[in-house]
């Protein structure tokens, strides 16, 4: 399992690819990425998303352990980004590796609900006419309940 809160950005197919090389005997390899959206369609200057370190990193570590024990997963892996970032800009990436897809697609959609809803990060939008911390959604939380 790799865990990484980090500031700078990543190459997404480097990540991809050393995930990849690190598995065997796993049949399936299943990979989310996440982009910031301007919600205003142009409206957005940055999204600037703050933590608290080593809080975030065991928060993100115990929910891919509660996937471990519920899918069998070869390995895990979770990069997501802090600081200022622009629309279209690689926010975080999730990988999962199983013997079979369904646990490497589960494991994933688990990972990223949970992320969305629980990981500790604090979102604040900030625009030429307004500065927003980004309230918690009714449907992240929602998607919550089928696990």
């Amino acid at each position: 399992m790799d865990i990484r809160v980090q500031e700078q950005p990543f190459d997404l197919g480097a990540e991809a690819n050393a995930f990849a090389a690190k598995q065997t005997g796993m049949g399936a390899l299943v990979t989310f990425t996440g982009i910031v959206r301007d919600l205003a369609e142009g409206d957005l200057d940055t999204m600037e998303i703050e933590h608290y370190p080593g809080m975030t990193e065991k928060a993100i570590e115990t929910i891919a352990n509660e996937a471990l024990s519920r899918w069998t997963l070869g390995d895990i892996l979770v990069i997501h980004r802090y600081g200022k970032l622009h629309a279209d800009e690689v926010i975080m990436m999730v990988a999962t590796a199983a013997r079979h897809r369904a646990d490497a697609f589960q494991g994933a959609e688990f990972l990223m609900d949970f992320l969305k809803s629980r990981a500790p990060f604090w979102k604040k939008e900030v625009s030429g006419t307004a500065t927003d911390w980004v309230a918690a959604k009714d449907e992240d939380e929602d998607a919550l309940s089928r696990w």
